[in-house]
């Protein structure tokens, strides 16, 4: 299945829906980071979640998502935007935990304690930015209060993911509802609790259910109008002119100091590992520039 979301409103309701599939992007992420079950499964769920938050962003607007727990994962980032783009990586990519109860164990690499950092680009002078606590280190029962709590729009996120041996995913996905005025606070509850009763998102998807059928399924007997499918790609912004830009940041005495003593700068992107290599000529050329 081809990663995509699909969007709908239940405008009787007062509820608008978001189902997705990122079962291709994760594995194009997890791939380039040599993640492992662990990562995969944790990096996956984060990723999922915002693809979720980018689609409630309008044209040319960016969401970034951090984690930052006390577990031995240390820190999760995850970038996207109203385009379906998406980016991000795990600080330990190779960290390999036991399973807990023939579970992922999420939180264990997280950790019980730390911060949810949600940050977006809106198009405005400043960054918009929203800390709260990590509830589990689960992403979508984060989402959950940060949506909640923060924004204050009642919501609900569900998010999954089923990872194989070998640290791929064999599926992943999510669910997002969420509250539009007005509107009648029992359906958003109603809602929920069909989540509950239904099988786990993962389950659901491996079954060959589609974002379509889940949010059919979830919105049966409500009347409600598709907006929107949208593709959805692992897609990374750097390029060597903002490295470029990144070693010019560094200031004369500094890029002197690295053509001094290595001879060339190698610009490493944190989302994707692609390589920038600048040589002794144009490390010289740069600093002509900024003479």
């Amino acid at each position: 299945m081809e990663d995509y979301l699909i969007r709908i409103l239940a405008k009787e309701a007062g509820v608008r829906g978001l189902a997705c599939v990122t079962t291709n992007l994760v594995n194009n992420i997890c791939q380039r980071h040599g993640t492992t079950v662990t990562v995969t499964a944790v990096l996956g769920r984060a990723l999922t979640g915002g693809t979720l938050l980018g689609a409630l962003l309008k044209i040319q607007q960016r969401v970034a998502l951090k984690l930052e727990g006390t577990g031995p994962l240390r820190k999760v980032i995850v970038e996207a935007d109203s385009y379906g783009r998406v980016r991000g990586y795990a600080s330990v990519p190779d960290l390999n935990l036991p399973l807990q109860q023939g579970r992922y164990d999420i939180t264990g690499a997280i950790g019980r304690a730390g911060l949810m950092t949600v940050v977006k680009d809106l198009g405005l002078n400043e960054l918009a930015e929203s800390v709260v606590p990590l509830k589990t280190g689960e992403t979508d029962t984060d989402l959950n209060a940060y949506l909640n709590q923060s924004e204050q729009i009642p919501s609900v996120v569900s998010i999954g993911i089923d990872v194989t041996p070998d640290g791929q995913a064999s599926v992943a996905g999510g669910i997002l509802l969420q509250a539009i005025p007005p509107y009648d606070e029992n359906i958003i509850h109603q809602l929920a609790n069909r989540i509950l009763e239904l099988p786990p998102v993962e389950t659901l998807l491996l079954g060959e259910k589609t974002p379509e059928n889940v949010l059919a399924l979830l919105f049966e007997g409500i009347e409600y109008e598709t907006l929107e499918s949208r593709p959805l790609q692992f897609q990374c912004a750097c390029s060597r002119d903002r490295s470029e830009k990144a070693l010019i940041s560094l200031g004369r005495e500094d890029l002197a100091n690295l053509l001094a003593t290595e001879g060339q700068a190698v610009v490493d992107c944190h989302f994707c590992h692609e390589r920038y290599v600048f040589e002794r000529e144009e490390l010289e050329l740069i600093l002509e520039e900024i003479a």
